[in-house]
């Protein structure tokens, strides 16, 4: 299956967000296999437990996880539910998205009244993963390798405009995508230092381009990837045993890579930052 080796993960506990469809299922299927507890975030349950049924069958450990990114009162849910039943989290894969949209001059809003794009891509994500931020680091204290954090982004970037960070006017769900993905790179190069001296790791990438998952049938897109190399990139973050002790990176596939510029400017990122505590409702431990 890999084209890389794989760390040990059996009996490690890995949440995959979108894992009932598309390169999303596959991946936590991988993860199964190779041993892990894999947590089944979806919205779909008859979908969620076709492959809880599936990889029960194969004699892995799932358990499902509903939750609605696009409510930030249901991403909290999901954190808590998470924390309930589990004391660790070793491995968070960040993959649930929306793309484009069918009609790129419709602009929707999330519940929280954002654009639905920035906040089901970035802003539940950031949102989860600082909320599961005391599982992770339980799992890096535990010795075992540290805990990894793996956000699965785009090569369809496009520089946030904080003035208008909604896309309030000139809308174009096109550029609503691309902004949305290059606020998970931002994100993921400025809190990478912050949780180094924990013991995570977080990386982004771009996994392959067009493979055929509902995103792409949707914006009736040609095919160009497989979900197996989507899947494989994504586990060699999540998993490589080359990917120990590295972080704040952004990958092509396989490759490390260089993400839009703007993803490395310190200006950038402490705004990203602070617009995202800020709208998530949660207090920077930085303060500020």
């Amino acid at each position: 299956m890999s084209r890389f080796e794989m760390m040990e993960i059996t009996g490690r506990t890995a949440l995959v967000t979108g894992a009932t469809d598309g390169v999303g299922r596959a991946v936590a299927a991988a993860l199964a296999a190779e041993g892990a507890e894999v947590l089944v975030h979806g919205r779909d349950r008859a979908r969620a437990e076709a492959l809880l049924s599936e990889i029960r069958a194969a004699g892995g450990s799932a358990r499902f996880y509903p939750a609605d990114l696009g409510r930030l009162a249901e991403v909290r849910r999901l954190a808590e539910l998470v924390a309930r039943d589990h004391d660790r989290l070793d491995l968070l894969v960040s993959n649930a998205g929306i793309g484009r949209g069918a009609d790129q001059t419709l602009r929707e809003t999330s519940a929280d009244g954002h654009e639905l794009r920035f906040a089901v891509n970035h802003l539940a994500h950031f949102l989860l993963t600082r909320e599961l931020l005391p599982l992770l680091r339980a799992s890096a204290a535990a010795g075992q390798g540290g805990a990894r954090i793996v956000n699965v982004a785009s090569a369809a970037q496009q520089a946030i405009d904080f003035d208008d960070v909604m896309l309030t006017r000139g809308y174009s769900g096109g550029r609503a995508y691309s902004q949305s993905k290059l606020a998970q790179v931002i994100a993921t190069v400025e809190m990478a230092p912050e949780l180094a001296d924990d013991g995570i790791t977080v990386n982004a990438l771009h996994p392959a381009s067009l493979m055929p998952t509902t995103m792409v049938r949707l914006a009736g897109r040609p095919v160009q990837s497989t979900i197996e190399e989507g899947r494989d990139a994504i586990l060699h973050l999540a998993a490589g045993a080359d990917m120990e002790g590295r972080t704040g990176l952004y990958f092509n596939g396989m490759k490390e890579a260089k993400a839009d510029l703007q993803a490395y400017e310190p200006a950038a990122q402490a705004k990203l930052r602070a617009l995202s505590f800020a709208l998530c409702g949660i207090a920077d431990p930085r303060g500020g």
